[in-house]
């Protein structure tokens, strides 16, 4: 068990660290919902971006020198964290900062993560950091980082990782490690075919969240280095983790609560299904996720929408949402809403019925639809009499279906009118 850092001790470490987020992936596994717009962009849980997780974490935990690094169709992305977050106070030593790939080093954009952070060096080194904290932008948690650089000092690592325990059959999605008894890394491997699991737990593995902690002259150090060999993939996984295990001292932060030893809540939300059920479960009467706490507020930009509004159909049937929840700006004309999750701005008319729905914003469901177990793309407009998530074989001769057997459904998809 992790013991207790005094607060004032940790307010001093995120006061010298500089949170750089990781924010140009591709997110290919969330398949159509990725096609315009980077994965750290997509909406999550009735009115966030899901990169709005690791930046409210910063923010929280006291960490408001923030870089968010962006690549792969960052329009959508920066239009967000413009709004969003762009209210720090500069004068204060606060701000949030983007930095595109730009071919800053040679004609290349980045060529993987270690690449992106060594091409903004010159960013890192003129705000002087004492300690970096590197993060996904892509992942759902709440996190205080604090703690885990309090254990980075005490435990006078040169890295430390964060981890959770993640099934032996997901292996395969992660980076997985294993420890000794003080937590020191012994072995990484990247997305291993035959992970090793925990000791004593044949059917768990500990695996990277995607967070590391460095000292930023060790930093710059093994980036100088990584970019000079010819050889490297440039890759945090692939190469700084595994070379920093053979030589320095790198630990695991177990990501977990101090007091119960129980792991907290982290998703990784990529692919649809992981994505899909990781907001579903927001509708649960006490999810694990807990958006309304109050002393971890997750931050975002708030479009000014007027309330969600429920009304009577011509037939004087009134609009209806059962366990579900909808946001700002929402009407529902008559249609009966089970177990779904509405973002802004969606519009129900007469006569639909939805259960196990995520609508994402700006859409509108015509008269008589029946929507079942689906992932309703921003800016869709579903047809009149639109039967989706009945029948997956008519179902994946339009839209995409999981193996789960949930139905993403997105602009292009229904404008084309044929197969995916």
């Amino acid at each position: 068990m992790q013991k207790k850092t005094p607060r004032r001790y940790v307010s001093s470490l995120t006061r010298e660290t500089i949170g750089v987020i990781l924010a140009g992936g591709r997110g290919s596994r969330l398949k159509q919902l990725t096609l315009d717009r980077a994965k750290p962009a997509t909406p999550f849980g009735g009115k966030y971006r899901i990169i709005d997780f690791p930046l409210s974490n910063c923010v929280n935990s006291g960490v408001r020198r923030i870089a968010v690094m962006t690549q792969y169709k960052a329009h959508d992305l920066i239009i967000h964290l413009q709004r969003a977050w762009g209210h720090f106070r500069g004068e204060f030593g606060e701000h949030v900062e983007i930095l595109p790939a730009q071919q800053q080093i040679d004609a290349s954009w980045y060529k993987g993560t270690a690449d992106a952070v060594y091409q903004n060096l010159v960013y890192l080194t003129r705000h002087q950091p004492r300690y970096v904290l590197m993060l996904a932008g892509d992942h759902i948690y709440k996190m205080d980082y604090g703690l885990m650089m309090a254990r980075h000092v005490d435990s006078k690592a040169d890295i430390t990782v964060g981890t959770v325990e993640v099934p032996v059959d997901r292996a395969r999605e992660f980076g997985v490690m294993a420890v000794d008894e003080n937590n020191r890394i012994t072995r990484f491997a990247e997305k291993p075919s035959n992970p090793e699991p925990i000791p004593g737990r044949e059917g768990v593995v500990l695996a990277s969240m995607g967070i590391y902690v460095f000292n930023f002259d060790y930093l710059r150090e093994v980036l100088e280095a990584d970019a000079a060999n010819p050889e490297s993939a440039h890759d945090f996984g692939t190469n700084i983790l595994p070379d920093a295990i053979l030589r320095d001292r790198v630990i695991a932060y177990v990501f977990q609560d101090a007091e119960t030893g129980v792991q907290n809540y982290w998703r990784d939300v990529g692919n649809v299904d992981a994505f899909y059920e990781a907001n579903m479960e927001l509708t649960s009467p006490s999810p694990e996720l807990n958006l309304y706490d109050a002393s971890w507020p997750i931050w975002t930009y708030q479009e000014q929408c007027p309330p969600a509004k429920f009304v009577s159909d011509a037939a004087g049937k009134s609009g209806l949402a059962i366990g579900s929840m909808v946001s700002g700006g929402c009407r529902v004309n008559g249609g009966i809403i089970r177990d779904s999750l509405l973002f802004s701005n969606v519009v129900i008319e007469e006569g639909a019925y939805l259960e196990g729905a995520v609508v994402l914003p700006n859409s509108r469901v015509e008269p008589g639809c029946r929507l079942r177990r689906v992932v309703i793309d921003d800016h869709c407009t579903i047809p009149s009499g639109s039967v989706i998530g009945e029948n997956h074989e008519q179902d994946g001769k339009r839209f995409f279906v999981t193996r789960r057997g949930v139905v993403l459904v997105t602009r292009q998809m229904l404008e084309r009118g044929s197969p995916v």
